[in-house]
């Protein structure tokens, strides 16, 4: 016989202490290797914790409600056999309950995020423990302490356990109550009498709604990358009257930049993608949707189906009639719908950045800053000098929930080198 310690495993890397909430085992119980003996709560999770040993649980050092600290000993365990000494003990068995415990923290914050507990204030009020996990719940499902303090509990003491927390938010959606998500108040204005008060028109309500709807739904992250687009400029100088004479078309640089954009989301098409719940739509088509601001103000997404099977020529009709009627009001519903990503010219009004909000249910919206002249450093052959380039940045908004920072920097990478390589002498 040997006598071995249960230790509070590690549970999540910001985790450095526990609660005990429940003894599942009492001193002289068998216990089954990977048996769960306590429960344990921390900020993130409610958990159970299994013994890494078969034995007799021996002696409990912890009483519930003790805040124990990662590592420290919980309970002795007596084993058949003899066993490694501590300092020698091999640590395969010991990473597996740790890694257990960090796979069940993992999947409650994925169930239920980790919003912030309830403050202090609410703790002194209420007449019965919440457990870190539970006062997360009722945190995100706008449950209030008052409402929590009516919640039927099935633990220790009428303590409210995880199941108990979720089975009544189930209740309440059946019953068409379901809470409404936490929503922060805006702060009140008081208009002066010199003040003017503008109604916002329709168009303008369903702007604002849908940005919000975009950043509580997506993960903004934003990448910048700056381009020499001299060459671009020289082919854009060189062909513009052609354009004009030819076809009558205005040559802006928009479908030159729109084509190197295409050109991007092929060779990442994991950017090209839609997220339907749990699953990653990577989209067959090219759908490139313009932001073009109304003269009023507002601003409209006209979308340029399969814009990859468009040569230069296309693409810079297509700009211009969609541009020319979103200005007129003159386009149609089906117009506005499909994009599976997003270009935005603010370099039109003279910006040099911007950090775009993303169109859902896109993963990616690419703004297009002005184009400058700067002096820059031109490597050649005999030696580094300094010349006056074309520069302007771009700035690629993502969603980081799907498309990760390498991801997105490679693909607004990858459209800058296309831009920075144009063929000064191409033909259309």
């Amino acid at each position: 016989m040997a006598l071995v310690e249960l230790v509070m495993p590690k549970m999540g890397e910001s985790v450095m202490e526990g609660t005990i909430l429940t003894w599942l085992k009492s001193a002289g119980d068998t216990v089954e290797e990977d048996e769960s003996v306590l429960e344990v709560a921390t900020d993130k999770v409610d958990t159970e914790i299994p013994s890494i040993y078969g034995g007799t649980l021996k002696e409990i050092l912890v009483k519930e409600g003790d805040v124990v600290q990662v590592g420290s000993p919980i309970a002795i365990i007596e084993v058949d056999g003899e066993v490694a000494s501590s300092e020698s003990a091999p640590e395969e068995e010991e990473n597996t309950v740790i890694l257990e415990a960090e796979k069940l923290v993992e999947e409650a914050i994925s169930a239920h995020g980790t919003a912030p507990a309830t403050s202090q204030s609410e703790e002194v009020d209420a007449t019965r423990f919440y457990s870190p996990l539970v006062k997360n719940i009722a945190k995100q499902e706008n449950i209030s302490l008052q409402e929590l303090e009516s919640v039927p509990g099935t633990g220790q003491e009428g303590r409210v356990t995880k199941n108990d927390i979720l089975a009544y938010v189930e209740k309440k959606k059946s019953n068409g109550q379901a809470p409404a998500p936490a929503v922060t108040k805006a702060v009140p204005v008081v208009p002066s009498g010199e003040d003017e008060i503008i109604e916002m028109d329709r168009m303008r309500k369903m702007i604002a709604e849908r940005m919000l709807d975009s950043r509580r739904t997506s993960a903004h992250v934003t990448s910048f990358v700056e381009a020499d687009v001299t060459e671009m400029v020289k082919w854009r100088g060189k062909m513009k009257h052609q354009f004009m004479e030819k076809d009558g078309q205005a040559l802006t640089y928009t479908p030159i930049i729109l084509e190197a954009v295409v050109k991007a989301i092929k060779d990442y098409p994991m950017i090209n993608i839609q997220i339907d719940g749990s699953r990653i739509i990577k989209k067959a088509a090219i759908n490139i949707g313009l932001a073009v601001a109304l003269p009023n103000g507002n601003l409209i997404v006209p979308v340029i189906k399969n814009a990859d099977q468009l040569s230069i020529l296309g693409l810079t009709k297509q700009v211009n009639d969609l541009a020319k009627r979103a200005r007129e009001n003159k386009l149609s519903a089906d117009e506005l719908q499909g994009g599976t990503f997003t270009v935005s010219n603010v370099g039109s009004f003279g910006n040099v950045m911007g950090t775009p909000i993303i169109v859902q249910p896109q993963v990616g919206i690419l703004a297009l800053g002005t184009i400058q002249k700067k002096p820059a450093v031109i490597e050649t052959p005999q030696g580094d000098f300094i010349g006056i380039r074309h520069k302007m940045f771009l700035s690629h908004s993502y969603d980081h929930r799907v498309v990760d920072g390498a991801l997105g920097g490679m693909f607004v990478r990858r459209v800058a080198d296309y831009l920075e390589k144009f063929d000064v002498n191409r033909n259309v």
